[in-house]
């Protein structure tokens, strides 16, 4: 049977605001956890008014402290704008207040554009090609305490912290199995090279402490509704959303639109074609068939779902009904 997870962008919606985002972050998650849903991530993002999740840190900690068992984490923390100590003494701490929930994912890219990385970094001399010493580095920080060691993470040394390497292009399949570490591939938004992806990983995995065997996570839009047509018109948000973000007009998640793919030109249509290649949208029925397909096709050990919907009822509901059909998949 595949494992369901929740990957939870924190959404902020036109006419609301942070505070409202972040309680319905936290009430999205005690019900997933009553739903039997596996683990629940918030992702690093910054300058984007439609996120409210770029302090990761944070928010996991609220999710964490609200909830009993789910585990809780980050899908990702962008490690090129930070210290690999700083992110082994956060993820320390949480794993100290949530003794066994804490996972730790971790990616190469800046979750933002360049201007705003140089306001997180101050500089742009550390390189994404930085990364994979900078994961080996934190990884060292996160290991039981060794003879002669003069920079330690307190906390963090010795603590029992899950680390994932994300990833929406070969390079992350390649160092996830390189490192013998799970990987986590974000075919919700970036699906063109995930099945090229997943052979990688697979085929040259090394098994380390830490994971004896591949374990592959895939990211799926996914929008569930009682009908086809009340899920397709509650999709048109996040159709809307990435048409803005992709054309350099970020903002809050805009209300549906009723026939919003009728009213876009072509290279619109055909950017949303690309992007929501993997999206699964409809009734209970055509939801649990796309998702059987897709766990059919990649062989996924779990599924991390994420759905982008303006009315928060509406997104309860539509995770509600994913994790009904969770335990036929």
């Amino acid at each position: 049977m595949t494992t369901f997870s929740v990957l939870d962008l924190s959404p902020i919606v036109e006419g609301g605001g942070v505070a409202q985002s972040l309680r319905n972050t936290l009430d999205l998650a005690q019900h997933a956890e009553r739903w039997g849903f596996h683990r629940y991530w918030v992702a690093e993002h910054h300058n984007m008014p439609g996120i409210a999740s770029a302090a990761t840190s944070v928010v996991i900690g609220h999710v964490g402290a609200g909830t009993k068992t789910i585990r809780v984490g980050a899908g990702g923390i962008m490690l090129p704008n930070h210290a690999p100590l700083q992110i082994a003494e956060q993820f320390g701490t949480l794993e100290a207040l949530f003794p066994g929930r804490v996972d730790l994912g971790l990616g190469r890219a800046p979750g933002t554009d360049q201007v705003t990385a140089h306001a997180l970094r101050r500089t742009l001399a550390s390189d994404p090609n930085d990364f994979p010493r900078d994961v080996v580095e934190l990884m060292h920080y996160l290991q039981p305490a060794e003879p002669g060691r003069r920079v330690r993470a307190f906390p963090g040394e010795g603590a029992d912290i899950e680390i994932w390497i994300l990833g929406s292009s070969l390079f992350g399949a390649q160092l996830a199995a390189m490192l013998g570490l799970p990987f986590a591939f974000a075919s919700h938004f970036a699906p063109a090279q995930m099945m090229e992806a997943i052979q990688i990983y697979r085929s040259r995995f090394t098994p380390s402490d830490r994971l004896d065997k591949p374990y592959l996570m895939l990211g799926v839009s996914v929008v569930a509704a009682d009908a086809d047509d009340q899920a397709k018109l509650i999709a048109s948000s996040q159709q809307q959303a990435f048409v803005r973000m992709r054309t350099g007009q970020p903002g809050p998640l805009p209300p549906p639109v009723e026939g919003y793919i009728d009213k876009i030109g072509p290279a619109e249509k055909g950017l949303l074609a690309e992007v929501l290649s993997r999206s699964i949208v409809g009734s209970p029925a055509v939801v649990e068939a796309g998702l059987k397909a897709f766990i059919e096709r990649t062989g996924a050990e779990e599924l991390m779902i994420t759905s982008q919907v303006f009315d928060h009822t509406a997104r309860l509901r539509s995770y509600e009904l994913v994790g009904e059909m969770r335990a036929r998949l």
